[in-house]
C-alpha cells in the first residue's frame, strides 16, 4: 500500500511494505558514511568530485540542515532510501523544483554498490513518481545521465521516461564537463499509481 504525506508535512515519508524514503537525519550519519565510503569507487564516475571533507560528520550535518531548509522552502526534497528493516540503500533527490508555468523538477539518485542492480531504485521510483505528480502537484519530471551510464538509462526507460536529446557538457562530473542525455516524464503519461499509460 503506497502512502505519502503532503509537501507541507514537516517529515515527508514515502513508504510501502518493503521500502521507506524520508529526509535524512543527523542520526543517519554512521550508516550513510559506511555505505558511501564503501561505494566510493562505484559512485565516483557518475558524481561531482567529492570534496576533501565529503564524508565528515560536520559536512553531513550541514547537508542535513540544508536538505531541511530546501524542503521547507519548496526548492527540493532530498530523500534517503531504506529497507523497512532500517538498512540504508541509497538516496534520491527531487531537485530544482520550478513552479509557475513550468511545474517541473529534476531527479537524481544513487545506490550503494552492495545493493545495485537488485531493483531497489526501480522500487524507489515507483514511490517517488506518484509523490511528485500527486503530492507535489508537478507536471514534468526531468532526469539527465551520462550516455555511458547504461544502467541508469535502462532504469529511466523502464520507469516510462522518454529520451529528449543530448545536453552538451551539461554537468561537471568527476572533474570533467560531461555530455548528458535528457529524459522526461510528464503527468499525462501516468496512471494514478505512477505506472505508465499504454
Amino acid at each position: 500500500m503506497l502512502r505519502f504525506l503532503s509537501r507541507y508535512s514537516d517529515t515527508p515519508e514515502l513508504r510501502n511494505a518493503e521500502y521507506l524514503l524520508r529526509l535524512p537525519r543527523y542520526s543517519d550519519y554512521r550508516q550513510w558514511y559506511r555505505l558511501r565510503s564503501e561505494s566510493r569507487k562505484f559512485l565516483q564516475p557518475w558524481e561531482p568530485t567529492w570534496r576533501a571533507d565529503e564524508l565528515t560528520e560536520s559536512s553531513f550535518r550541514v547537508r542535513v540542515t540544508r536538505n531541511g531548509q530546501e524542503f521547507s522552502s519548496g526548492m527540493a526534497v532530498s530523500l534517503l532510501l531504506f529497507k523497512t528493516d532500517g538498512t540504508l540503500l541509497g538516496g534520491i533527490t527531487i531537485g530544482y523544483i520550478r513552479r509557475g508555468a513550468a511545474q517541473s523538477c529534476m531527479i537524481g539518485y544513487w545506490i550503494g554498490e552492495a545493493y545495485a542492480a537488485q531493483g531497489h531504485m526501480s522500487a524507489a521510483l515507483k514511490l517517488v513518481i506518484p509523490y511528485i505528480f500527486n503530492g507535489l502537484q508537478l507536471h514534468r519530471i526531468e532526469a539527465a545521465c551520462i550516455p555511458e551510464n547504461f544502467k541508469s538509462i535502462r532504469l529511466l526507460e523502464n520507469a516510462g521516461f522518454q529520451r529528449e536529446g543530448l545536453l552538451r557538457e551539461y554537468l561537471k562530473i568527476n572533474g570533467e564537463w560531461r555530455d548528458h542525455v535528457m529524459f522526461s516524464l510528464i503527468t499525462d503519461t501516468q496512471n494514478p499509481d505512477g505506472t505508465q499509460v499504454g
